[in-house]
């Protein structure tokens, strides 16, 4: 990916309201990247120590935890609580509830 790409995606992640999330591929395609979520989720996992973003605030599609199940998934599911979004048992937020931006969620079929 261009050097650009993560500069990009960590300035948009860093702009993310608290108690709002968004997706790997909605995120990919704000940074003006359409169809590279799996690079989204590639940079996140990947972060340097002492980088500091809300990647707990990145859901998969449709507003999915990915992994369930993992410690990863339990971390994420904490923060987000704590950060009042509100998950289904299944580990589910509703995006036109909470996704940011609204006017991305709100023109797409989910």
């Amino acid at each position: 990916m261009p050097p650009d790409f993560d500069r990009k995606v960590i300035a948009l992640l860093l702009a993310l309201p608290p108690g709002r999330v968004t997706t790997y591929g909605a995120l990919a395609e704000q940074a003006g990247y359409p169809r590279h979520s799996r690079h989204v989720g590639r940079l996140l996992s990947h972060l340097p120590d002492g980088v500091s973003v809300p990647w707990f605030r990145v859901l998969g599609a449709g507003g999915r935890i990915s992994r369930p199940g993992s410690e990863q998934a339990d971390w994420q599911r904490l923060l987000l609580e704590e950060d009042g979004v509100e998950l289904s048992a299944a580990g589910k937020v509703d995006l036109r509830r909470y996704g940011w931006p609204d006017a991305h969620f709100c023109s797409k079929k989910l």
